[in-house]
């Protein structure tokens, strides 16, 4: 009997780890046991602290052999995937692994140590795996220059509930300034701050929080932003834009983008890992280092073609079947 879990060190947070498997727990009809930081002592990542750190490592591995399972998918590199690994290793248990996070770039900005030293920590993490998945080619390419193997692409979806109809007649926008939307975590590494600097060109509204959440609030007093929003609430707010700025370049995929297309947004962005394998340049979007020409560009797409194009695309069927089609195979 097939036995799967899930082991995860975010699970209860916002961002694209918790909310790939959240959703990918809502679809499937198989038989999933979860493991995260929620379920013993934890203590927040003081550079991240949408992860949770837990410290508990006995509990968590005696935990994994009272589920007893067959297979395991780890999710993140952390501490629950450590110890995971661990795990299968000691019990000869067949596993896969996701590559959701450039960590190493990440860690690079914000405390100054070398990739080198990450990447070679995740490659060995990685080594056993059956198949890591990870969110896109450009991604996949990038790993592979790394020396990283056993690499295989894995999709995403939109829920239904974040996907508001068009309105039948397009709204009139008084301000005659366009309406710039940005969705995500406010922090250094999202490069946010670049687009609040076009406060006085465009209607910027951001959704989201974070570490710089109040320093960006009180800086720029001309942007919305409202926090974190979700559902029907975050898909009506999706839909009254003109268009969507997403201004990471760490990112390795970016589920709000098909989230933005799938509510016919064209999208503006940096061309890198992420937005480029979403993106359809002068299409659905506009790739570019000028941010501000990249928004302007973007404003005259049909937002009715982009939606029902991004909506045959983007599944969370799709995307649970490949997760477990590569676990088990």
């Amino acid at each position: 009997m097939i036995k799967i879990l899930l082991a995860t060190d975010s699970f209860n947070q916002v961002n694209g780890v918790s909310t790939t498997y959240k959703n990918i727990l809502n679809v499937t009809k198989r038989s999933v046991k979860v493991i995260h930081p929620g379920m013993f002592k934890n203590k927040s990542f003081k550079l991240y602290p949408e992860v949770e750190i837990c410290y508990q490592p006995l509990k968590v591995y005696f935990k994994i052999k009272k589920i007893n399972p067959t297979h395991i998918h780890i999710a993140t590199e952390g501490t629950i995937g450590l110890i995971a690994r661990l795990y299968c290793k000691l019990n000869n248990i067949p596993f896969s692994s996701a590559y959701h996070t450039k960590f190493p770039e990440y860690l690079k900005l914000m405390i100054g140590l070398p990739t080198s030293i990450s990447y070679s920590f995740l490659k060995k993490f990685h080594r056993s795996s059956k198949a890591v998945l990870v969110p896109s080619n450009s991604c996949k390419k990038e790993l592979l220059k790394k020396g990283f193997d056993n690499l295989t692409l894995w999709t995403r979806g939109v829920s239904k509930d974040l996907i508001a109809p068009l309105p039948k007649q397009k709204k009139i926008n008084n301000s005659k300034k366009i309406r710039v939307l940005s969705v995500g975590r406010l922090s250094k590494e999202k490069n946010i701050e670049e687009l609040c600097l076009l406060q006085d060109k465009f209607e910027i509204t951001i959704v989201g929080d974070g570490p710089q959440y109040q320093f960006l609030k009180n800086k720029y007093k001309k942007i919305s932003f409202l926090g974190y929003k979700f559902g029907k609430d975050l898909a009506k707010i999706y839909a009254s834009h003109d268009v969507f700025c997403f201004t990471s370049e760490t990112d390795t995929f970016g589920i709000v983008i098909i989230e933005a297309l799938c509510n016919g947004l064209p999208v503006a962005a940096k061309n890198v890992t992420g937005p480029k394998d979403i993106i359809v340049h002068k299409q659905n979007g506009f790739l570019g280092s000028n941010l501000e020409l990249s928004i302007i560009k973007c404003s005259n797409y049909d937002k009715t073609s982009i939606k029902k194009i991004a909506r045959k695309n983007w599944s969370w069927r799709n995307a649970e079947k490949m997760l477990f089609d590569s676990l088990l195979k």
